[in-house]
């Protein structure tokens, strides 16, 4: 690549990203409400644009993926994708409007800024130049719901991708790493375990199933099982093995009632090449085989019941790829890394696309009060699609 742009050109925003940024965070899109009012704008952006986009919406068609793409026809070319939901603002102290745009000495403030509407700015920005542009290969826009609760809206997505006649080689997913190229990070299990007990007067406990502490023993179940993660290690990753924790608990209703009912959330975060399975068949088996009998010979009706609360694989690309060193030389950086959250990208690799993570801000900053992302890390987005675009023409 000739002179590739760097960041030293683009010491303010400009008028239009500005302006992108702006319509972006004025929606409220935590994961809990519709984005459709975001993607219908980001629609509306691209028809103006002479750019046709597809929605593809959830059972209730009350959130939507957008799809679109530009250049010519074929397989191949490069896919950047974002999600659109954020994480909520309730119970935060925010000194800044968080669903508005405020600059201040050199940061742009609001939810999502970093965690990725500002990746989705940059993007949007850049589509213009890519349009007036003469590509070599087409360049895919695939924008996401509900990531932040389990990437429940990509496949979808993917489906639709895959059904389509033109599929993307390369996928740069827009997460916030500091414009540090991401090669790898673990995947995820989120499980809920409801436990059904047998409620009585306290006095008469021995005649009652007290599902919390039945819920308590599987819990402990868990944090034994947790031990023997820690002899697998990657030092690729942070923490290096696969790590398992229970996240939420809820039961009871009185102290002189033996609870009937309990559940908790737990989740695993496992590394490349995990059998994940493994782990959790020997938490279910020791409900089913160990505790559950125990319950029912007290009450028939007790008994512990699994679900899967949301699920998305680990990503590793290899660092040494050709991808890679594009990217690299894109985005500036020669450094890639990975990281300890997780992305959509583990389930485009899974569908055939080569994926990396790439984009401007910091998870530093990412699910706090008084989100920011720097306009020097805009600045450079903004420098690596411009540095991909003049790569998709030369190519």
């Amino acid at each position: 690549m000739n002179n590739p742009t760097t960041s030293q050109a683009r010491p303010t925003l400009s008028e239009e990203l500005r302006h992108l940024l702006a319509m972006l965070l004025a929606h409220d899109t935590t994961s809990r409400e519709s984005n459709l009012a975001l993607i219908e704008s980001i629609r509306d952006y691209l028809d103006q644009l002479g750019i046709p986009s597809e929605l593809i919406f959830n059972p209730e068609r009350t959130k939507a993926n957008l799809y679109a793409r530009l250049g010519p026809a074929g397989d191949g070319g490069v896919m950047l994708s974002g999600h659109t939901d954020v994480v909520p603002v309730d119970g935060q102290s925010w000194s800044y409007p968080p669903f508005q745009l405020t600059e201040d000495e050199g940061r742009c403030y609001g939810r999502g800024s970093a965690d990725m509407k500002g990746f989705i700015a940059c993007v949007l920005e850049a589509v213009p130049r890519f349009q007036q542009s003469a590509l070599t290969m087409p360049l895919h826009l695939a924008f996401s719901y509900d990531e932040e609760v389990g990437c429940l809206g990509v496949p979808g997505l993917i489906d639709h991708i895959q059904s389509s006649p033109d599929h993307p080689a390369m996928c740069i997913i827009g997460e916030p790493t500091s414009m540090q190229p991401v090669y790898g990070h673990k995947g995820k299990v989120g499980m809920r375990c409801k436990v059904k007990g047998h409620a009585c007067h306290s006095a008469y406990a021995p005649e009652g199933v007290n599902a919390i502490e039945y819920a308590a023993r599987l819990i402990g179940k868990l944090t034994d099982l947790a031990e023997p993660l820690k002899q697998q290690q990657d030092r690729r990753f942070d923490p290096p093995y696969s790590t398992l924790q229970t996240g939420k608990i809820q039961g009871g209703v009185a102290l002189n009632i033996v609870p009937e009912a309990c559940q908790f959330d737990f989740e695993m975060r496992y590394l490349p090449d995990t059998d994940v399975n493994a782990t959790l068949d020997k938490l279910k088996d020791f409900a089913a085989s160990t505790l559950q009998p125990a319950m029912q010979t007290v009450h028939p009706d007790a008994g512990i019941h699994f679900e899967m609360l949301a699920s998305y694989p680990p990503l590793l690309t290899d660092p040494q790829s050709r991808f890679a060193q594009w990217l690299s030389e894109w985005s500036g950086s020669h450094d890639f890394t990975t990281v300890a959250f997780g992305t959509e990208g583990g389930l485009f690799d899974q569908a055939g696309v080569a994926t990396l993570v790439c984009g401007p801000g910091s998870m530093d900053q990412g699910h706090k009060p008084d989100e920011f992302v720097t306009i020097g890390q805009l600045g450079r987005c903004c420098d690596m699609l411009e540095n991909l675009r003049n790569w998709m023409v030369s190519h």
